[in-house]
Parts: structure tokens; C-alpha cells; sequence
């Protein structure tokens, strides 16, 4: 089965957690699909990693919050938020490579 990410998430948003870090938040629509993407592990410091051409040590963490359906990463900025040629202050326009994954999952 084929899962777009865009089509089962409620909420996909970027924003800052700290000068330093960036925060992902996914937010499910549905318990079902929320358990799915914690079972199979879909959301990897991998995938992060590779989405935002850093390395995976700079993922700082994947966390499945279940009070909330969602599921939360964190990355080391590339340059502190409001340093000279940084062009995204707040960090709120960072989630657009989320939009457009797809996931093959056996069910």
C-alpha cells in the first residue's frame, strides 16, 4: 500500500527550537495511520538526513509523541536564525521536503 504522507497527516510544520535547532512536527489525522508510521519506523534519522543533505548526527532525535498522533524530528540549523544570510527566521518554511513523501507499506 502506498501512504503520501500529505494525505494522512493533519499538520506537517517547521519551526524553530531554539537559534540552533529545527523541529518537525508531523500530526496524524488518524490513530491508524499514526500506528502505522510507528511500527514500521517510516520517520528515520535517515530519511531526515537524506531529505536535508545533512548527516544523520545531526538529526538530533525522532520522537513518536503518542499524547498528540505525532511524530517530531529535530535538526541542528544549518546557520543560526538570524545570522547574516539566513533567509528563514522563525524556521517555518523549512517543511516543504516532507510534503512530497511516499511510503510503501505492507499491510
Amino acid at each position: 500500500m502506498n501512504i503520501k504522507l500529505i494525505d494522512v497527516a493533519e499538520v506537517i510544520r517547521s519551526k524553530n527550537a531554539g537559534p540552533y535547532e529545527l523541529t518537525f512536527d508531523i500530526i496524524f489525522k488518524e490513530w491508524s495511520m499514526f500506528d502505522i508510521f510507528v511500527e514500521h519506523k517510516l520517520i528515520t534519522k535517515s530519511l531526515i538526513a537524506g531529505l536535508y543533505g545533512i548527516k544523520e548526527v545531526q538529526v538530533m532525535n525522532i520522537i513518536e509523541f503518542e499524547p498528540a498522533k505525532a511524530i517530531k524530528a529535530t535538526i541542528e540549523r544549518p546557520m543560526a536564525s538570524g545570522d547574516i544570510g539566513e533567509t528563514d527566521v522563525y524556521g517555518a518554511q523549512q517543511h516543504a521536503p516532507l510534503l512530497s513523501l511516499e511510503f510503501n507499506v505492507p499491510i
